[in-house]
């Protein structure tokens, strides 16, 4: 079984606009975490933490080719899988952003379950990066009800 999920939308900025939005945790509170212990960078641990949920994740920065590759880890022990987010320019308006996160363990009774949910996380956070970079909306973060 593919034990992996993958997201792909267009955004209507330019490819730059676009990882500034996911690297920079200030952008990013606009539109996903509500805050970041720092920027996105390659080698980096970095806790993103949810006010609203009183949540937080600590991810590990694997990769960051600049305007078109991050990849991290995230997970607890024994759950954690690998992000790869790619950026692809069409031209100077536009461009392809795709998620893809894999690694969920094949044995695990609940991984349809999981891979549904981060499926429509993704969708979610990619819709609320577009309307807040097409459109300047950052009230849409933390409304997704679970």
């Amino acid at each position: 079984m593919d034990t992996q999920v993958t997201t792909k939308f267009k955004i209507l900025k330019p490819v730059n606009e676009v990882y500034e939005a996911i690297v920079d945790p200030e952008q990013m509170s606009n539109y996903w975490f509500s805050s970041g212990t720092g920027r996105v960078e390659q080698g980096k641990t970095i806790t993103w933490r949810y006010d609203e949920y009183n949540a937080e994740v600590v991810i590990n920065v694997l990769e960051v080719e600049e305007d078109k590759k991050i990849v991290f880890s995230w997970g607890g022990y024994g759950q954690e899988t690998v992000v790869t987010i790619t950026l692809k320019e069409l031209d100077n308006t536009s461009t392809i952003i795709e998620v893809n996160e894999l690694g969920f363990k094949e044995d695990d009774p609940e991984k349809i379950n999981k891979m549904i949910g981060q499926k429509e996380g993704w969708v979610y956070m990619l819709t609320c990066l577009k309307g807040y970079l097409e459109n300047g909306i950052s009230n849409l973060r933390a409304s997704l009800i679970h």
